[in-house]
């Protein structure tokens, strides 16, 4: 059985430290006191400790410069901060500079012991993921590919399996899931790494334009082709091509482009002589790219040739426990590229959470350098999200008491129903007043999202 985490004791009262002392002892923890910040920085350069609980207020080294200092040396230790002043600024300080939380002299033994036990998950939680994104990034290189969750582990996999093949890749997966992402992992851990990586999106050019893009022209080949252009694939030699938003390419286009990867080689818009290229071509789509092909707007041959090995990426809203890890990964972009310390407390990461993201990771991303940009005294706090995560933390709060005054006298199946009615009007706001896309979110029938709605 594996032993309980270390644990140091700081207070410059001794009767404190003692009771401490006896309290996490009988829970089996080893315990290590000190009775100022000078002793316990000694002792934390010598051994290692999961947790530290100090004192706010002591001298002459304060609770705050023992709670940096500390950090610098174990930057995954847990910190609890203790204080006889219960004043908000203290905790936020304490807070913004790492504390996991703190508690008030004198505490209750079952909140310091619940404190204690959620401590060390969440900094374990931590020290796991960064230990795992070092395994990562040294084994696969996928330095912005964030999340341990299942199936996330399930997409490295299938990266490592296929990027040093030929293969053609197809990556499906909503918009914002990271498609682009995958495609840099499986060229930079190919044998191709060392080549170009180029990159179009085949839906934000006009279909005019979109051939002489990836294939280039001749002097000559239209009003004002006034030199020879290269191609994107040309430009691409050697390396990978990633043909995002597959599904909008036009069907002109589609059987230029069977043509290239059955004969690896290409011919300039207006030219006579075939080119030979050598790349490796990935596509991505948010789409289902067999309707289209059912519906006649894409060729059933491309499709095939393009599909050979599939990789689906999961929306955000399936991997819910990555959240914390990429808010994390956000924060730290932002804090690098703004030379801030912004960091979250825990309500707001609970609201994030709670979200859908319809736009995935790319819209957590924008969210959390907004938050970042407005927040006050370096902390994201709920108030700093958008308005639909706010109202989500205010439901997961619940109701005070003088939400619940207003149904005094009325049965608990009418105070259901009527939480129930403002549940569906948010889910349905969410879906941007998609009536069927609600009920499906809410896991019923439409014809019971109407019933239900209808009451309303």
């Amino acid at each position: 059985m594996a032993s309980k985490p270390r644990i140091l004791v700081v207070d410059d009262e001794l009767s404190i430290v003692e009771v401490l002392k006896a309290l996490l002892k009988r829970e089996g923890y080893m315990v290590r006191t000190a009775s100022d910040g000078e002793e316990a920085i000694a002792l934390l350069s010598k051994e290692e400790f999961s947790l530290m609980i100090s004192d706010i207020r002591m001298r002459p080294m304060d609770g705050i410069t023992l709670l940096k200092k500390a950090r610098e040396i174990h930057p995954h230790i847990a910190v609890i901060m203790m204080t006889a002043y219960a004043a908000v600024e203290t905790a936020v300080e304490a807070m913004k500079h790492g504390a996991f939380d703190y508690i008030c002299k004198p505490f209750k033994i079952d909140e310091l012991l619940l404190t204690v036990e959620r401590a060390l998950s969440y900094e374990n939680v931590l020290a796991e993921n960064e230990a795992l994104k070092e395994s990562l990034r040294t084994k696969y290189h996928f330095e912005n590919l964030v999340g341990d969750s299942e199936q996330m582990l399930k997409v490295y996999e299938m990266i490592e399996k296929v990027a040093r093949t030929e293969s053609t890749v197809l990556i499906l997966g909503e918009s914002g899931t990271g498609k682009e992402l995958v495609a840099k992992a499986l060229h930079c851990t190919s044998r191709r790494a060392e080549r170009p990586f180029v990159a179009v999106n085949c839906a934000a050019l006009p279909d005019t334009l979109l051939e002489s893009e990836l294939f280039g022209y001749v002097k000559g080949a239209f009003t004002g082709a006034n030199k020879f252009k290269k191609g994107l694939f040309e430009s691409a030699d050697g390396g990978t091509l990633l043909l995002d938003e597959i599904g909008s390419v036009p069907m002109n286009v589609q059987l230029t482009l069977l043509r290239v990867l059955q004969e690896r080689e290409i011919r300039p818009v207006g030219g006579t002589a075939s080119i030979p290229v050598d790349v490796r071509i990935i596509a991505a789509t948010n789409e289902r790219l067999e309707e289209r092909v059912r519906a006649g707007l894409f060729r059933e041959d491309l499709y095939y040739r393009l599909s050979v090995i599939p990789i689906e990426l999961p929306p955000l809203r399936d991997r819910v426990s990555d959240i914390p890890l990429l808010v994390n990964h956000f924060l730290n972009l932002f804090n690098e590229r703004e030379k801030k310390s912004v960091s979250i407390e825990r309500q707001a990461l609970a609201a994030l959470e709670r979200h859908k993201w319809p736009g995935n990771v790319r819209e957590l991303e924008n969210v959390i350098f907004r938050a970042g940009t407005l927040c006050e005294d370096g902390t994201i706090r709920v108030k700093d999200l958008p308005e639909p995560i706010q109202q989500l933390a205010a439901e997961a709060g619940g109701a005070g008491a003088g939400d619940y005054a207003k149904f005094r006298g009325a049965s608990l199946r009418a105070f259901l129903r009527q939480k129930e009615r403002e549940y569906i009007r948010f889910v349905l706001a969410q879906c941007g007043g998609d009536k069927e896309a609600a009920a499906k979110a809410l896991g019923i029938s439409l014809a019971t999202f109407y019933r239900k709605y209808g009451e309303n």
